[in-house]
């Protein structure tokens, strides 16, 4: 009975969500109470539970899945998925996917951007993937993905993808450490590699904003047309209050960040209402920190007004506040978010909304600050949210953008590290140089150990301006621009190449990172940008790099593995394809150099100054 009992749940378990723990409970406690266990025979083993089924690779023990049929109480007017209960569903996923990892109760802290691509109809089934990418000291971030699927046609199609950022928290509400997640399959590795940089990029949201108003005032200045049919934006302005219950919160009485964006997303929704006359659908949310939690019994003061009205979009803020019984105490600010919003036409096309009047002083700094808050999200979506073969190989260096490019860069070397099928190509003493052949690009891994400490080798080759003294192909680098210290742009000019008359020049961002955590490598990034003041000239051709760079791993305290990478770009694959024997020799005796300049230069003091 209980071999049959446990086919039958394996057959049920390839049609719905059964969990390991409820199979193996069932199978277990079957045999315990209605038949007893029978010796096992020597040399017998014990049937496995996925005998029956065909192999598959090992699940991600924070994965949690969530499937949901969208019904008329989830939907607005129009039929369609109300993106507030999206959120709550996002949430709660991610809360659960956190909490698997952690062992602990878990907060949302942060969400980033969530740009949503297609409306969602009632009778179609939400799908939600959210697992654990990394986990920090006491935070760790949770990756979601969102697809619908109709039910009548097989169709699939994807919503959204997010991060969000929990901390975990025990029963007193203080911080728990929490245990170091170690990725198993290649995309794994990919992401908790770029977690790090994620991360990095979220503690300097708000000083890129901070930067592009001081710096660009001009390019977030009023706007000069006809504003004799503007809405005055305090007309747009909405206030609602909502009292916290037990089903809005957790066990502890905390309550869900998912429902609080909910709320948020209905106030903002009516907001943007009040100034187009019609239904306007959320396109984007942008990242946004939760400053303090809220509890059962707490009142929400949820504010919203439209900032800003461009052509064919508005941006509409909204914060959220807490308070208890007592209206005399201050109230808590819980929360802020700016939220785009469409108003779409029969045909699906955006509609052109009217101006927004606003207000003098708070409303005009708005005004101004949507402005600067549109270029900044256009930037970050087209560099960041872009494939690595949609990017362009020289993206224009802006101050807007700088913080995007440097993710960009550092994200695209870490994910090249993270690929598998490396082939080992050649190996000359301790020089390793390895292949890597995908659709558009072949890429180069070039690797050995030296006796040097992993920082100051480092310090070393992120130093462009000494590259000449051991790459042969390096005429000069001159460093152009400074941006901080982990980001310095150079105009580099390298040897004329065999079938070129004139030598190379390239504008190269150099994006330099220490090891977030141990086992973490140090990253050098090189890539190629665009800057109005080394334009394109003649006595050079122009040259680019879409990603190379250094990873120095310390093997011991005296020992580290040095390895450069490069990803070959498709104008360069005609030079390599043909000259592939030529061209290993070439990179491992420059990397032999390499060796020789580290070892020179690992205790040389004046050296250490200089890089300093």
């Amino acid at each position: 009975h209980s071999s049959a009992f446990r086919c039958l749940l394996k057959m049920v378990k390839g049609n719905i969500i059964v969990p390991e723990e409820i199979l193996s409970f069932c199978c277990n406690g079957l045999q315990g109470s209605t038949s007893p266990s029978r010796a096992q025979e020597p040399g017998e083993q014990e049937e496995a539970p996925g005998d029956m089924a065909s192999p598959s690779p090992a699940c991600n023990p924070t994965e949690v899945q969530m499937s949901q049929l969208v019904l008329p109480c989830h939907t607005n007017h129009r039929s369609e998925l109300s993106t507030g209960q999206l959120l709550k569903w996002i949430d709660t996923a991610a809360c659960l996917s956190a909490e698997r990892h952690a062992g602990c109760p878990c907060v949302t802290a942060s969400m980033d951007d969530i740009y949503f691509e297609h409306t969602i109809s009632v009778g179609q089934v939400v799908n939600i993937k959210a697992k654990v990418n990394r986990a920090f000291n006491s935070s760790m971030e949770v990756g979601i993905q969102v697809s619908y699927e109709d039910l009548c046609s097989g169709k699939h199609c994807s919503i959204c993808k997010a991060y969000a950022t929990f901390v975990a928290q025990d029963p007193s509400g203080s911080k728990v450490r929490l245990k170091p997640l170690t990725p198993q399959t290649e995309e794994e590795k990919i992401e908790y590699s770029i977690a790090a940089e994620r991360r990095r990029m979220r503690l300097v949201h708000k000083d890129t904003l901070k930067d592009l108003l001081t710096r660009s005032p001009c390019d977030t200045e009023l706007e000069t047309r006809d504003g004799s049919g503007a809405v005055p934006a305090e007309k747009t302005r909405v206030e609602s209050v909502e009292l916290v219950l037990p089903p809005h919160a957790n066990h502890q009485g905390n309550t869900f960040g998912g429902q609080i964006m909910a709320w948020m997303e209905n106030v903002a929704t009516i907001a943007a209402s009040r100034l187009c006359h019609a239904h306007p659908t959320l396109r984007a949310i942008e990242m946004f920190h939760f400053r303090g939690p809220s509890q059962v019994g707490d009142r929400l003061v949820l504010r919203a007004i439209v900032n800003n009205a461009f052509k064919n979009s508005m941006e509409v803020g909204v914060s959220a506040e807490a308070y208890g019984q007592e209206m005399s105490i201050s109230r808590r600010h819980i929360n802020s978010a700016f939220m785009t919003f469409v108003v779409l036409d029969q045909e699906g096309r955006p509609r052109t909304l009217p101006m927004v009047a606003p207000e003098p002083g708070d409303g005009e700094r708005r005004y101004r600050e949507a402005s600067a808050r549109k270029k900044i999200r256009l930037d970050r979506k087209y560099v960041v949210s872009c494939k690595q073969t949609e990017v362009p190989l020289s993206v224009p260096w802006d101050q807007s953008n700088k913080v995007y490019l440097s993710y960009n860069n550092v994200s695209a070397l870490k994910t090249l590290v993270a690929k598998a099928n490396w082939a080992l190509a050649r190996e000359k003493e301790k020089v390793r140089m390895y292949t890597l052949e995908e659709d558009k690009f072949l890429s180069f891994r070039i690797e050995m150990s030296v006796c040097i400490t992993a920082s100051r080798a480092f310090s070393l080759l992120s130093n462009l301006g000494r590259r000449h003294e051991w790459d042969s192909h390096y005429v000069s680098a001159e460093l152009v621009q400074k941006v901080d210290d982990d980001d310095m742009i150079y105009h580099v000019v390298s040897q004329m190449l065999r079938h070129e008359n004139k030598p190379q020049d390239f504008v190269i961002l150099a994006s330099r990172r220490k090891p977030c955590s141990k086992g973490d490598p140090y990253v050098v990034a090189f890539r190629s940008v665009t800057l109005p003041t080394h334009p394109a000239r003649a006595e050079f051709t122009r040259g680019e790099t879409l990603c190379s760079g250094f990873c120095i791993w310390p093997e011991s305290e005296e020992m580290s593995k040095v390895a450069y990478y490069n990803q070959a770009t498709p104008g360069y694959l005609n030079y390599v394809t043909t000259n592939v024997a030529g061209l290993s020799s070439d990179i491992c005796t420059t990397f032999e150099a390499c060796e020789k300049f580290l070892l020179k230069n690992k205790d040389d003091l004046i050296s250490r100054l200089q890089d300093f």
